[in-house]
C-alpha cells in the first residue's frame, strides 16, 4: 500500500515552494486563505523602492531612511522651525543652564524638537588654523538660515578663535586645540564638562575623527554628531559613536580648496519635507567700528592714506601669523621678488604687511627705507586693513579671501593654475585676477605677468574711483 501524506493537497504548492517566492516588499496571505489569487502564488512581483540614504549604516543595518510613502503635515513635523519665543528665565545671565526651570529634565527633548529635527543650539568643532577657519563661514550662515534662532559655538585653535571676530552669527568662540593628539588630561575633561553642560543638539566636527575624536564628540551628549572621518583604516570604530559621517578625498582636508566643506554643506543644505535645498550663501565678514578706527590709527601712521595704497600680504617668513592654508605649503614670495613686484605700482602706494616684527628691518633693507610697512597678526585687523584699501596683492594667504568677502580688486599669486581654480572659484566675478607660476614653484613666478595684471587692477580701482 502506498504511503499517502497526512496534508491536504491544497496547500502542498505553499509548503513546497521556496522562501524566495514571497515578495520582498510584504507579507501575502497563504493560498489557502486566498482561494481566487489576482496573480499565481509562486510569481515574484518585481518593485523597485527608493530609499533615501542611510542614517548611519554602524548604527542600524536595516534603516533604510525614511519611508517615501508616509504622508507629513502636521505642526511638529513640517517646515522649518521657528525662533525659540521663550526670554531667558535671567536676562542678565549670559549662561544658557538658567534657561531651565527647576524640576526640568534636560535629557528628554520635546516631541517637536525630535521629530523635525530642530537645532536649538549647534557646536561646530573647527580644525586648522585662520584659513580653514574663514572658509567655514558660509557654511555657519547656511545654518543660520536652515535653522531660524539657532545659537551657534565655536571650538578652534587659538589660532582659529581670532577670526571670528568677524563673524556676527557666532556666540561663544572657546579656545582649545581639536588638532592636539596628545592633551592635557585637565583640559580635555575641562572641555568635556563645557560642552556637556551646554546641551547641544548638533556637534559638527570638521577634524577627521578616528575612534578617540569620536568617542569626545560622543561623550558631548549632543543629539546628532555629525564628522569627517579618516579615509582609512584609522576611521576603525568612529562611525559606531556618531551620527553622520563623510569620507575625504585625502587626509588633508584643506587639499580640496574653497569647497573643502563640499560633504558636509551638502548634507546641511539637504531638502527636508517640505522645506527646499538651502542654498549656499558667499562669503563675507563684518568689522566692527572700533576694529576700523584701531587698524587706521595703524596704517595712517606708516604712512598711508585712506584708499590710496595696495595690501601687499604673502612675505616669506616662519611666524605662524601668516595665515596660509594646509593645502598649499608654497604660499609665500621672497623679499627679492616683493621688490620687483612693488617697482611696477604706479598711483597707489604699496603698504607690506609684516606677520612679525622682527621682518621689518629685512623689508627696509631690501625694498627701501622708505617703504610703509604696517605690523598684523589676526585676521580681524587684516579684514579692516583691506577694508580701506584701494586692492589687494598676495599669495595664497587669507588676505585673498578677504578681499573677495570684502568685494575688493585683488591680484591671486599662485604656485600653479590648478591651485588658483581650486583656491578662487570663479576668480572673474570676485573682481580677481589669478597669476600661476609656470615652473610649478611660486618662488619662479613672472614678475612681467604681474605687470600686466596689475593693468587690469588698475582699471578696476579707475572705475571704482569714478
Amino acid at each position: 500500500m502506498a504511503s499517502t501524506s497526512l496534508l491536504p493537497k491544497t496547500i502542498s504548492p505553499f509548503l513546497t515552494s521556496p522562501p524566495s517566492s514571497f515578495p520582498s516588499a510584504h507579507f501575502t496571505k497563504p493560498s489557502f486563505l486566498n482561494p481566487l489569487p489576482d496573480y499565481p502564488p509562486c510569481t515574484r512581483k518585481t518593485t523597485t523602492l527608493t530609499y533615501a540614504k542611510k542614517k548611519n549604516p554602524w548604527l542600524d543595518p536595516f534603516d533604510d531612511g525614511d519611508d517615501p510613502e508616509m504622508e507629513y503635515g502636521s505642526l511638529y513635523a513640517d517646515g522649518k522651525q521657528e525662533e525659540d519665543p521663550r526670554p531667558p528665565d535671567n536676562p542678565n545671565n549670559p549662561y544658557g543652564f538658567l534657561k531651565f526651570p527647576m524640576g526640568f529634565n534636560v535629557e528628554i527633548a520635546s516631541l517637536g524638537l525630535k521629530v523635525r529635527g530642530d537645532v536649538r543650539r549647534c557646536c561646530c568643532v573647527i580644525s586648522g588654523g585662520v584659513y580653514e577657519n574663514l572658509l567655514f563661514f558660509p557654511a555657519i550662515q547656511l545654518l543660520k538660515d536652515r535653522y531660524p534662532g539657532v545659537q551657534i559655538d565655536i571650538v578652534a585653535s587659538p589660532r582659529g578663535k581670532q577670526t571670528y571676530e568677524l563673524n556676527k552669527n557666532v556666540r561663544w568662540a572657546t579656545a582649545y586645540d581639536p588638532d592636539d593628539d596628545f592633551p592635557e588630561p585637565a583640559e580635555y575633561t575641562d572641555m568635556l564638562g563645557v560642552l556637556k553642560n551646554r546641551y547641544y543638539d548638533m556637534v559638527l566636527s570638521t577634524k577627521l575623527a578616528g575612534l578617540g575624536h569620536a568617542a569626545f564628540l560622543f561623550m558631548t551628549s549632543a543629539r546628532d554628531r555629525v564628522s569627517y572621518i579618516y579615509p582609512n583604516v584609522n576611521a576603525a570604530g568612529a562611525g559606531l559613536l556618531l551620527s553622520e559621517t563623510f569620507t575625504p578625498d585625502s587626509v588633508n582636508l584643506s587639499e580640496g580648496g574653497y569647497h573643502m566643506y563640499h560633504q558636509m554643506i551638502d548634507w546641511l543644505g539637504r531638502p527636508f519635507r517640505s522645506v527646499p535645498r538651502q542654498p549656499l550663501p558667499p562669503l563675507k565678514v563684518s568689522i566692527s567700528r572700533k576694529l576700523k578706527e584701531f587698524v587706521e590709527a595703524k596704517y595712517r601712521a606708516a604712512g598711508a592714506e585712506k584708499g590710496k595704497y595696495i595690501v601687499i600680504h604673502g612675505i616669506e617668513s616662519d611666524s605662524k601669523a601668516s595665515m596660509q592654508s594646509r593645502g598649499d605649503t608654497d604660499s609665500l614670495l621672497p623679499l627679492q621678488v616683493w621688490a620687483e613686484i612693488t617697482d611696477n605700482i604706479r598711483g597707489f602706494k604699496p603698504l607690506f604687511v609684516i606677520p612679525h616684527e622682527k621682518e621689518r628691518e629685512n623689508v627696509e633693507e631690501i625694498v627701501g627705507d622708505d617703504t610703509s610697512i604696517v605690523f598684523i597678526t589676526t585676521p580681524g585687523q587684516l579684514a579692516a586693513l583691506i577694508n580701506d584699501s584701494a586692492g589687494v596683492i598676495a599669495t595664497n594667504t587669507a588676505a585673498i579671501q578677504l578681499a573677495n568677502a570684502r568685494e575688493k580688486p585683488s591680484i591671486a599669486l599662485f604656485s600653479s593654475e590648478e591651485k588658483g581654480k581650486l583656491f578662487v572659484p570663479n576668480a572673474a566675478e570676485k573682481k580677481c585676477t589669478i597669476v600661476s607660476s609656470k615652473t610649478g614653484k611660486l618662488k619662479d613666478i613672472g614678475v612681467e605677468d604681474i605687470k600686466q595684471a596689475m593693468q587690469i587692477l588698475d582699471l578696476s580701482l579707475a572705475l571704482a574711483q569714478a
